[in-house]
């Protein structure tokens, strides 16, 4: 089969790889129907995380099974499903109280390289949700969201506890954070404030729901906040970045009991304790526990709530997927959609 892999900060080449076999009785294989470039992906493209010579890369995915192992009891061959970038048993003490991405038997998706044709699904009971039918084509945009940026975005609003009649920011303009003021407008948010510079990202943030647009960034960003909310901050904001510069700004943007709800894969970021001891904002986030929002999410995509698909920008066969990372890298695609 076909497959994206990395082989230095830049390098990425479509090239044969293996075709992946059942290893384990509870494993899946499925056909790829759509997979993407994540704006996670970019930090070892960009050479701000390791790499380790060539290795597999991707882990959003959609498609059809094709196999599975002699366990398997919940999926079936001919269904299309969705899975999330963390393989989970959802079955153990953690992934029963809604963590299933700190699974004590958790796999990594991104190791197995889901930028290809075909996939090995790990787990593929706890893994994997299929859809009521086969979905149109015009569905599986939003559906591939499900599996990373949507499912992100939607905890991301939960960990902030947004609810009806509360003012939420979001930090960052990726499409986490676009799915961030999506999640936070089904929620019942009253007004959320879309942090963007970017004229693209404004324009779909406040077709998600958005009611302000702030510019600014640090501390000038939170200046603009604090004007707009008279002087307190959000109850809730979304923080979908990653950096030392984005947390700072979403807590010192909180108001005093307010909550900030963090998934932006953090780089080198360090808390200032004294600071953070006064400023009363309740901190939670990491990994998002997508299998727990998969069910719902899948139905509001497939009886066209929502549709989150529009973050994909760029629609590219599988074999450019080094022009997807190029212009995700240069910011000329929000989030790239790739044909295996």
């Amino acid at each position: 089969m076909r497959g994206a892999m990395l082989y230095a900060p830049g390098d990425v080449r479509v090239q044969e790889r293996e075709d992946p076999r059942i290893a384990e009785p509870t494993d899946a294989i499925i056909r790829l129907s759509a997979t993407c470039v994540c704006g996670s992906d970019l930090w070892p493209y960009r050479g701000i995380e390791q790499v380790d010579g060539p290795a597999p890369m991707g882990h959003e995915y959609v498609g059809i099974v094709e196999e599975v192992g002699a366990d398997v009891r919940t999926v079936r061959p001919g269904q299309f499903v969705v899975g999330s970038f963390f393989a989970s048993d959802n079955t153990c003490e953690i992934c029963r109280a809604g963590y299933q991405s700190s699974c004590v038997h958790r796999v990594g998706v991104g190791g197995l390289g889901a930028q290809a044709q075909y996939l090995r699904v790990p787990l593929a009971d706890g893994t994997l949700v299929a859809t009521p039918d086969l979905p149109a084509d015009d569905l599986i945009p939003g559906l591939l969201a499900a599996s990373d940026v949507l499912g992100t975005g939607w905890f991301a609003a939960v960990a902030a506890q947004v609810e009806p009649g509360k003012t939420v920011a979001v930090v960052g303009d990726g499409a986490v954070g676009l799915l961030g003021v999506l999640a936070a407008r089904q929620l019942g948010a009253e007004r959320i404030i879309a942090m963007s510079r970017h004229a693209d990202r404004q324009k779909l943030a406040l077709a998600y729901g958005a009611t302000d647009i702030v510019t600014e960034r640090g501390d000038e960003g939170v200046t603009r906040i604090k004007d707009l909310t008279g002087g307190l901050g959000a109850h809730s904001v979304i923080e979908a970045v990653g950096t030392q510069e984005s947390m700072m700004q979403s807590i010192r943007a909180t108001r005093p009991g307010g909550h900030v709800g963090y998934v932006g894969v953090a780089h080198d970021v360090a808390l200032p304790g004294a600071e953070l001891f006064f400023s009363h904002v309740h901190l939670h986030g990491g990994p998002a526990p997508v299998r727990r929002f998969l069910p719902e999410l899948i139905d509001l995509i497939v009886e066209r709530t929502i549709d989150p698909g529009q973050v994909f920008d760029l629609t590219l066969p599988l074999d450019q997927a080094a022009e997807g990372y190029r212009a995700m890298d240069e910011r000329r695609a929000i989030k790239v959609l790739l044909q295996p």
